[in-house]
């Protein structure tokens, strides 16, 4: 008995891998996120317990119910799916669950997924890096955890490179604002992309100073510094 932290990648079903979609498609229960896309769950066989534990806001699903939840069905069913979008350890808890079933002892593996942090700016044409424009990236989530700000954005914007956000449409112009007042520029090139890989996908050109202003909605990714002018 075995379970498996899989990552279901940005939303496209090819770019789920061989690994993932060969487990899915003999799992006997799969837990899965809101963001997992249809067609990645077109994978999981009728016969199979499907159960949705994506955290809506407003309307949270406790981490410590989904870890029991792991619990409870590890122990008694042989192949236990936990879907998770992108990859299961970038910003989706994955090592939380990991301990979880280590604390339990519960057999468990890690399968990766391509993070949209990559994937949605690579099909929007937009490389995160780029020779001569830039030779570093940070991937950072825009969500605060219970009123605390864990990201220092001025030592961010002080770092130069381009800066990938997650989770962060509903604090932009917050984000916006401490970058702009560490020193990026106003006019600094910046991309949204809306659903990448995934056939309802956007991109919105701005900049830093109008990011507040400029209507976007979850999920979507934003892309800050030069490449994001690229759109190759």
């Amino acid at each position: 008995m075995t379970v498996y932290l899989v990552g279901a990648g940005p939303g496209d079903p090819e770019l789920l891998t061989l690994r993932g979609a060969r487990l899915l498609s003999s799992a006997d229960v799969v837990v899965y996120d809101r963001l997992v896309s249809s067609e990645v769950l077109g994978f999981v066989p009728d016969s199979a317990i499907r159960i949705d534990v994506g955290k809506v806001p407003g309307q949270p699903q406790k981490q410590e119910e989904i870890n029991q939840l792991l619990i409870e069905y590890g122990r008694v069913h042989p192949t236990v799916v936990r879907l998770k979008g992108g990859d299961p350890f970038v910003f989706g808890r994955g090592g939380e669950e990991v301990l979880a079933l280590v604390d339990a002892g519960i057999p468990y593996e890690v399968v990766p997924g391509i993070t949209s942090a990559i994937a949605a700016p690579a099909v929007a044409g937009i490389p995160v890096t780029h020779r001569g424009i830039a030779t570093s990236f940070t991937v950072v989530t825009g969500h605060r955890m219970a009123g605390q700000d864990d990201v220092d954005w001025h030592a961010l914007g002080r770092a130069g490179g381009t800066i990938v956000i997650l989770m962060g449409v509903s604090r932009r112009a917050e984000i916006a604002e401490q970058l702009m007042a560490s020193g990026r520029p106003f006019d600094e090139p910046v991309a949204i992309v809306h659903r990448g890989t995934q056939p309802e996908q956007s991109v919105t050109p701005t900049t830093l100073e109008k990011l507040a202003s400029v209507e976007i909605e979850p999920p979507s990714v934003i892309v800050i510094g030069p490449v994001a002018n690229l759109t190759l």
